[in-house]
Formats: structure tokens, C-alpha cells, sequence
């Protein structure tokens, strides 16, 4: 049997690895930070530590940091090897990687210097805006001219997902962001009123599409196979979830907006298509659960396939309780409370979280030619944030829940049981808490995967090579 020699570009991947741990550590400690802030507003330290210029850095750097550095380290080391075939250009793997850190330090600064668009995950000022048009553009003629060059003709359903997360973030992003700039960092949204929130959150929710769901079920259809080296329990359903997925998410955007000046047939149908999701997500959910059934045995002593059954769990919660949410007598209860937070957290700590992780485990070994240096610091890491995820999400539910009913609390004169604002806050308190401390031991964990990384890069070897006769190629 001949051997087709690729080079592989594995260097590229371990930046982006080693990029998503360190922005993921940061952000995961603001996010901390922040966190108590809410119960010990003593914490807040003016001007540039306090909880308002502080979350856009923690949602940026989790979203934007983190989670697209092992989305990036994903790509770059996934769609080589089922393309067949060298990535386009190491150079533009290169300018994309270091545009990108450009970009993040870039946020940070701006945004706890107070410069911000306002708006829900696009908050970062029209300079920024440009440089991530440049370097989105680098990545995806990288990636599109590596489908034209490729050997392997037939397209997993991965490269599908991580091509309609590039196309649909370059539609959103730069309709979202167009603006009329009136110094270095401010700029004005060309559009106004209910418009500008209805197009805000057409990207937002669909920014949550495409970075949040999009490249993730990427990584869950190319690592779960690879790594319990069974096959996708069904690639037809994988076929017909993308499609569907694809259609239906678009129009999902205006459940938002409910209870506002939006057109009451443009809240219906975001509550319709928001409803559909459910059908799609779960026809997923189902395809990577019934994949799993096929490695129980491994399972009981593999933490990365336990992150991605966790990981694939709170996808399906999340996309039963979104849709949820979106119908009109529960996001009455649920709006702009807690509740929306601990929906939040559980797709963001749960799902992608939980998916970036399983990635580092399966990543690092390879990456660096050597075993994991402990999997039972890994099983610890996989206890650990699944508790912290656990208080965090539950309390969140119970505090939303409390606090959207008093909220609409009123007496038998029909006057508000709770019109000081302040009382409200009190009540929540111990829920917060509890949130606190949950997030403080997902920290915890993420901090033992860490070391056990760094531990596991110490131990490796140099200049080995291993052969993948399963390719049929040679990676170094």
C-alpha cells in the first residue's frame, strides 16, 4: 500500500490551541469577577473595573477569545485531513492568527476604556470592525481555495457547517455593523429606531448560530467519530439537520423583540421559526447520542467522550428551552431576568464549553505527539465543572423565575407588591451567589486543564512522527 506524504500543518493548530486556553482563562476569570460584583458591588473599582465595561470583555472574550481560537484550531486541523490535501497557504494561516490576536487585545482595551457600539455582541468600534472584515476574508479564501485543491471529492458534513459559519458571519457582521464613523473610535449606525433592533438582533441571534452552534456541531461530527473511531450514527440525518438547521435559525431573530414596537406578524413568525428549531437541533442531538451508544463501555472511563455527552445533553436542553422561552405568556416571565442568563450559560458552559474542551483533550496529545499527561485530572475537570455548571444554570432558573413574578407581583388594589427595584435585588442575592460559586469551580476545572496540558506538552517527545493508517497519509 502506497503512502501519501501531507504536511499537515499542526504548528498553526497548537497557536490557536494555546491562544483559546489563555483568552478562555481570562475571560472565564472576569467572568468570575463579574459575577460577584453583582452581590458585592464594593468589587466595582472606577473606571475601568466595573461590571458595565467589564461584561463586553467577558462576552467578547468567551465568544470571540476562546471559543473561535478552538473553532480556528478545529478547522485547521480537521479540514486538511478530510479534504486530503495541505491547507491553501500557511502564509494566510499565519496573517489570519496574528490579526486575530490584534483584534482581542484590541477589545479588551477599547471596551474597558469605555468605546463601544452598544450593541449585543457587536460592540467593538468601526476600526476593529475593519481589521475583523480583513482577517475573516484571509480565513475564508484559505479554507474555500483548500475545497478547490482537494483530493478527497466528497464533503463530510463538518466542512459544511464550517463553511456556512464563514459565509453567514461575513452577511451578518457586516450588515449588523454598517456605520458612519465620526472620530477614531465612535460611529454612528445607519440604522435607527426599531429597525436598528430588529437588524441587531437578526445578527445576534444568528451570531449565536453561526459561532455558537454552526462550527460546534462541526467539532462534534468530525471528534466524536475520530475519537471513539466508530462512524456517525447517521450521515443522512447529519445531511437533513444542516439544511434545516440552516433554513429555519435565520428567521429565529425577531423572538427578541417580543413585547415591543417590532410588528406584531414579525413577533409571530420569530416565534414560529424559534418553535421549529426544536425538530432540527434535536435530530443532531439525537445523531451524536445514538453515536455514542456505540462506545458505552468507554464512556465509563473517558472524559473527553463524557465532556461531549455532556456537551450534546445541553444542547438538546438548550434547544428545548430557547424555543420555549420564545413563546410569548413564558417570555413574559423570563425576559431581561436571570432566568434568560442561566439559558444563556447553559448552552455557553454546557454545549460549547463542554465541546471546546472534549476538542483541547483530543487536540493536545496529538498535537504534541505524546499521551495526556493524566486522565484522572481530566475526569476530576469533567466532575468538577459539571457541578459548577449545574449550580450556576439551576440557580439562575430559580432566580429568573422569582424575579420575573415580582416583577408583575401586585396586591389586591392592583399596585405593584414590589415597586422598590432595590428590594428585588436583595431577594436574588443568595441565587447569585450560588451562581458565584458555580462559576468560580467551571474556573477551578478549567484551571486543572490547563495544568494538565501544560504538563502534558512538558512530557512530549521531539521529532516524532506517528503514521494514521486509517488516512492513509503521514502527519508530522
Amino acid at each position: 500500500m502506497s503512502i501519501k506524504t501531507i504536511d499537515y500543518d499542526n504548528q498553526i493548530v497548537r497557536w490557536w490551541v494555546i491562544s483559546g486556553i489563555i483568552w478562555g482563562l481570562a475571560s472565564m476569570l472576569i467572568g468570575v469577577i463579574i459575577a460577584f460584583q453583582m452581590i458585592y458591588p464594593e468589587l466595582n473599582l472606577p473606571p475601568f473595573l466595573t461590571f458595565g465595561r467589564m461584561r463586553p470583555v467577558h462576552t467578547n472574550g468567551i465568544i470571540f477569545g476562546f471559543t473561535l481560537s478552538i473553532i480556528f484550531a478545529s478547522m485547521y486541523y480537521s479540514f486538511p485531513r478530510l479534504l486530503k490535501t495541505e491547507v491553501f497557504s500557511k502564509t494566510l494561516s499565519r496573517v489570519h492568527f496574528w490579526l486575530y490576536q490584534i483584534t482581542i487585545i484590541g477589545a479588551v482595551l477599547t471596551l474597558l476604556a469605555g468605546y463601544t457600539q452598544s450593541k449585543e455582541y457587536h460592540e467593538l468600534e468601526w476600526p476593529l470592525d475593519v481589521l475583523i472584515v480583513i482577517w475573516w476574508v484571509i480565513m475564508g479564501i484559505n479554507f474555500f481555495g483548500t475545497i478547490w485543491k482537494r483530493q478527497e471529492k466528497r464533503l463530510y458534513v463538518s466542512i459544511w457547517f464550517f463553511a456556512a459559519m464563514i459565509i453567514g458571519i461575513a452577511m451578518l457582521y457586516i450588515v449588523n455593523g454598517i456605520a458612519i464613523p465620526s472620530g477614531l473610535w465612535k460611529s454612528y449606525s445607519v440604522y435607527a429606531g426599531i429597525t436598528d433592533a430588529n437588524i441587531q438582533w437578526w445578527y445576534g441571534h444568528n451570531a449565536v448560530a453561526f459561532v455558537l452552534t454552526y462550527p460546534i456541531l462541526a467539532m462534534m461530527y468530525f471528534f466524536l467519530p475520530k475519537h471513539t473511531r466508530l462512524p456517525i450514527f447517521s450521515h443522512r440525518i447529519s445531511i437533513v439537520h444542516f439544511w434545516s438547521l440552516l433554513f429555519i435559525y435565520m428567521w429565529a431573530g425577531p423572538h427578541h423583540l417580543l413585547y415591543s414596537a417590532v410588528p406584531n406578524w414579525l413577533q409571530t413568525l420569530g416565534m414560529l421559526f424559534s418553535f421549529m428549531l426544536i425538530a432540527p437541533s434535536w435530530g443532531g442531538m439525537l445523531n451524536g447520542f445514538m453515536t455514542l451508544t456505540q462506545a458505552k463501555e468507554k464512556l465509563r472511563t473517558d472524559a473527553t467522550l463524557k465532556f461531549m455527552l455532556v456537551a450534546i445533553t445541553f444542547y438538546g436542553m438548550s434547544t428545548f428551552e430557547g424555543p420555549m422561552m420564545s413563546i410569548r405568556s413564558v417570555n413574559v416571565i423570563s425576559h431581561n431576568t436571570d432566568w434568560t442568563i442561566g439559558h444563556v450559560h447553559g448552552g455557553g458552559l454546557g454545549w460549547v464549553a463542554g465541546m471546546c474542551f472534549a476538542a483541547i483533550y483530543y487536540l493536545v496529545p496529538r498535537l504534541w505527539n505524546t499521551k495526556l499527561y493524566s486522565e484522572k485530572l481530566a475526569e476530576i475537570h469533567f466532575w468538577v465543572a459539571t457541578i459548577g455548571i449545574l449550580l450556576y444554570v439551576v440557580s439562575m432558573w430559580v432566580s429568573g423565575v422569582t424575579e420575573g413574578l415580582m416583577w408583575r407581583a401586585v396586591d389586591e388594589t392592583g399596585a405593584l407588591m414590589y415597586p422598590n427595584w432595590v428590594e428585588i435585588v436583595q431577594h436574588l442575592a443568595p441565587y447569585r451567589l450560588i451562581r458565584a460559586i458555580g462559576g468560580t469551580l467551571f474556573l477551578g476545572g478549567a484551571l486543572l486543564m490547563v495544568y494538565n496540558v501544560i504538563m502534558t506538552i512538558r512530557n512530549a517527545g521531539s521529532g516524532f512522527e506517528y503514521i494514521d493508517l486509517r488516512e492513509g497519509v503521514k502527519a508530522a
